[in-house]
């Protein structure tokens, strides 16, 4: 299957009101509608990066982003993303123009957000990833990822639920955690 094959896929997918489409190489999976602990981090996430947001640019939840180099449409929970780089159609937005990918784990999909996301996102050049993690083994955390080469992310800094953690550039922003 061609990539544009992969992308009209993606684009016609007819789902319930609230789910969230993704397809990679190993399938298309249908994230459920959120519910109230992550929606009331997604809220404070949003409100964090709307006041430190780089000049131009705009929050947006749930939108498509394609990841050409590993063959996936993603929906990260949160991104940053140029206003005049949001498409105006059905149509995923390519990650190089992603400033910041956020995921909030549930119990049912943190090792894909640790793992398969974080790979794709470095894998498409997105600048930084914000992985909100409430079912850490090791204690509820949030990790920001910078740096992304040759498929990874080189910098990592991790902070538990509680402590604030600063963006990098460009951004002006503190993720305020005590509310998680």
């Amino acid at each position: 299957m061609s990539w544009d094959d992969l992308v009209c896929i993606w684009c016609e997918l007819d789902v319930p009101e609230g789910w969230r489409p993704e397809t990679a190489i190993d399938g298309i999976r249908l994230s459920p509608p959120p519910a109230g602990r992550h929606n009331l981090i997604a809220a404070d996430v949003h409100r964090n990066l709307s006041d430190g947001c780089p000049e131009g640019a705009g929050v947006f939840q749930t939108q498509g982003v394609a990841v050409a180099a590993v063959g996936g449409i993603y929906a990260p929970d949160l991104c940053v993303i140029p206003r005049d780089r949001v498409p105006r159609g059905p149509g995923p937005v390519p990650a190089a123009d992603v400033l910041l990918a956020v995921e909030i784990t549930s119990a049912g999909n943190a090792e894909h957000d640790r793992t398969r996301k974080r790979w794709a996102y470095a894998h498409g050049g997105i600048a930084q990833y914000v992985l909100i993690d409430p079912h850490d083994p090791d204690g509820a955390s949030v990790t920001v990822y910078t740096d992304p080469a040759e498929g990874a992310y080189r910098q990592s800094c991790r902070v538990a639920f509680g402590r604030d953690v600063r963006l990098a550039a460009p951004f002006d922003a503190v993720l305020e955690t005590a509310a998680f």
